[in-house]
């Protein structure tokens, strides 16, 4: 099948440029390789809820229903999207996986597990959550022992009795330590000191005060851009400090070495466990990407504010793309508005 614009990926970065594509009347197709749009976001941990308030958790053209300033719930984002997409009656093919990308007789050929698919234009929407990272050192671990990804992991259900470390200190590990320490021992290990932010100040969401400060998106090539990106993102929400605080916690620096049952930190310490729940954030996974020039030595994608050397290819969705907002719900607008401008131009030059 042939379209003139083919979207990889029909999560919140796919759906905008979906968007802004009809807006301009150019024939797009969006492949995604799930049984239904939203499906990512409703395979996430139970109690997952946004720290970012709905009016910032929202795409072009559509508003959550609810308080704007309090936060949504991960079946509330997944069941947007898919409202969303019928709104708008966006050309999707679910369970839709691309197994190759290759660009010959310049136009992009993408071998799906449902036939082949050819435009002269593609866009990378697939996110930054890729593939679950679990450090090697899990491999050492007791087989008694419960690991989960946090990507895995769904609700207390999941794990055996006894203690839990979690490991990673990003704000689903937060939210996971914080969770389980109402019926668990939990034991949280962070690689660097964890930097707090309060949900709201005086009433307004945090997200407001970097909006209006600048911060949320100061542009990644800027100096204020570039000190931001250097420090680790914050927790949002004090929860975890106050248990940690409170010692309901018990907070370890970074797992050096596990021998059976036993995690050993480096300040020397160690702890004895029963589950493991490895919040470690995620690697892209771009093997199926088989063109020249569009990866770099380690696997990511070579780009500029979405835009790759390789002519007709495109990203949305990548973390600091041009800012930090670009890999959030509330951002990916922005990006997919620059990035289909950007193939209306040459568009525009191609048909006339």
């Amino acid at each position: 099948m042939q379209t003139d614009v083919l979207i990889i990926g029909g999560g919140q970065a796919g759906l905008a440029a979906a968007y802004y594509l009809a807006q301009r009347d150019i024939p797009y197709i969006i492949l995604d390789k799930g049984k239904e749009i939203g499906e990512v976001w409703k395979n996430r941990y139970d109690s997952l809820t946004l720290f970012t308030p709905r009016n910032y958790s929202q795409l072009p053209g559509h508003f959550l229903i609810g308080n704007p300033n309090e936060y949504p719930t991960k079946d509330e984002i997944a069941l947007a999207l898919k409202q969303y997409a019928e709104k708008h009656q966006f050309h999707i093919r679910l369970n839709t996986e691309v197994l190759s990308l290759i660009r010959k007789n310049d136009e992009f050929q993408a071998e799906t597990n449902q036939g082949l698919f050819t435009s002269q234009h593609v866009i990378v929407a697939t996110g930054p959550f890729q593939k679950p990272f679990i450090p090697p050192l899990s491999n050492n671990l007791d087989k008694s022992i419960k690991q989960l990804h946090s990507a895995n992991y769904r609700n207390l259900d999941d794990l055996n009795k006894g203690s839990v470390l979690v490991v990673g200190s990003g704000n689903s590990g937060a939210q996971i330590a914080v969770e389980l320490a109402g019926s668990h021992r939990v034991i949280l290990s962070a690689g660097h000191r964890i930097t707090y932010m309060p949900l709201s100040i005086l009433g307004k969401s945090i997200f407001w005060c970097f909006d209006k400060l600048g911060i949320l998106n100061a542009p990644s090539d800027t100096r204020l851009g570039q000190i931001i990106r250097k420090r680790p993102d914050p927790v949002f929400g004090l929860e975890l400090k106050q248990m940690v605080k409170s010692e309901q916690i018990i907070s370890k620096p970074k797992a050096e070495k596990v021998e059976n049952h036993t995690v050993y930190f480096t300040d020397g310490t160690s702890v004895e466990v029963e589950n493991v729940i490895w919040a470690t954030g995620f690697r892209f996974d771009y093997g199926w990407l088989h063109i020249p020039n569009a990866l770099d030595e380690h696997g990511k994608p070579i780009q500029q504010k979405g835009i790759s050397p390789v002519n007709g290819l495109y990203y949305i969705g990548l973390p600091w793309q041009t800012s930090r907002n670009s890999a959030l719900i509330g951002g990916v607008g922005i990006d997919a508005a620059q990035v289909v401008k950007k193939i209306y131009s040459h568009y525009n030059l191609t048909t006339i």
